[in-house]
């Protein structure tokens, strides 16, 4: 930060000091994003009437999208306190961290996770306890377990975890749930859930009743293609969802939004045909960049992780020079969205040409 820019009051140190988030590079009209693990297909059908239809701008929306609550509380079995909606599920998880941790608290979650949750925890004024992926890219949730003491008070977990791609199963979460005191709020960040094939992997809803501590976040962003309106949701106990309630902004749900949900909630088979075209797409990458010698997990959510290490810079540069925008975490790796076919097709193209100039010493090159 240079003189010109130091601020002129006194604010908290550690948010001066917090880069802004960064949101995936933009793609010229030439080149693919593949940065911000969007949907690439339209919006579902009857989504655009539904928002056209919404046409009263000079009015507030419903505050608590009552409507949408109704129709998710009838999807998941809950009750409508038992549902809550937001600008997205990270908005609902700042919410949720402002209700539990402040100043002297702890919120535990993997690393490297999603890059919001340390800065979302930074602003609540509590500290990060970063626990580090496996060798597999997975979560360690053994030593998640063990990283919680008396100061904890948020557990994160994600699954698919962004940006490895690894999910939980079912029987490590319900090990992990086992070794966590119950009267610590443990959050399953399930934004890409819908992409999961895999018959163990764990799912939240069924989870809520076995676990009072539990907070669901799901999300309209990713495989129903709403990411530009920004709804998410959160199914979990009434009286934490009243705490997330109670530290929103008010009123951040556009109307626009929640009609766009309700209308994709009626359009399941369709998100689901489009789901699996993408799962599909994303399966056949994988095989196709191993075969060529990538050393990657496995992936369940609609994105790659090329773990990269310290060629990410590089890599991600020789990608860009081949038109293909993609997220790069320095020094750990390269995230790449599943996207269009045309966009693939062009990947596997190029792919073959960069691992074959990594160095056999690098991680993300199988030795032969």
């Amino acid at each position: 930060m240079s003189s010109s820019d130091q601020p002129s009051v006194r604010l908290r140190p550690e948010i001066v000091a917090l880069p802004a988030y960064r949101q995936g590079k933009a793609a010229e009209t030439s080149a693919f994003k593949l940065s911000s693990n969007e949907n690439p297909f339209g919006p579902l059908p009857g989504v655009i009437d539904a928002v056209a239809a919404e046409t009263a701008f000079n009015r507030y929306p419903d505050a608590t999208a009552l409507a949408l609550r109704e129709k998710l509380a009838t999807l998941y079995a809950r009750s409508v306190d038992e549902v809550h909606i937001g600008s997205g599920s990270v908005a609902i998880l700042a919410q949720l961290i402002l209700a539990a941790a402040g100043p002297g608290d702890e919120v535990v979650y993997p690393w490297r996770s999603f890059e919001a949750y340390p800065s979302l925890v930074t602003v609540a004024g509590a500290t990060s306890v970063q626990v580090p992926n496996r060798a597999d890219h997975g979560h360690d949730l053994t030593a998640m377990a063990a990283a919680i003491t008396d100061r904890t008070r948020v557990v994160i977990v994600c699954t698919p975890n962004n940006p490895t791609g690894n999910i939980v199963t079912a029987d490590e979460f319900d090990a992990f749930m086992a070794s966590v005191p119950s009267d610590l709020l443990v959050i399953l960040d399930e934004a890409y859930c819908e992409f999961v094939t895999e018959p163990g992997a764990v799912t939240g809803p069924p989870l809520l009743t076995r676990y009072p501590n539990l907070v669901v976040l799901r999300t309209f962003s990713k495989a129903y293609g709403l990411a530009g309106l920004r709804v998410g949701y959160a199914l979990g106990p009434v009286g934490i969802l009243d705490a997330a309630r109670s530290t929103a902004i008010p009123l951040s749900v556009t109307g626009q939004g929640a009609a766009a949900a309700i209308a994709s909630l009626d359009e399941q088979a369709a998100l689901m045909e489009r789901v699996g075209v993408l799962a599909a797409r994303r399966d056949d990458v994988w095989r196709e960049l191993t075969a060529q010698g990538w050393q990657i997990p496995q992936p369940h959510g609609n994105f790659l992780w090329l773990p990269t290490g310290a060629h990410t810079a590089s890599v991600a540069e020789q990608l860009g020079a081949a038109g293909l925008i993609v997220r790069a975490f320095h020094p750990e790796g390269i995230r790449i969205s599943i996207g269009e076919a045309e966009a693939m097709e062009k990947l596997l193209q190029i792919s073959k040409e960069i691992v074959n100039a990594l160095p056999t010493t690098s991680s993300t090159r199988q030795l032969s």
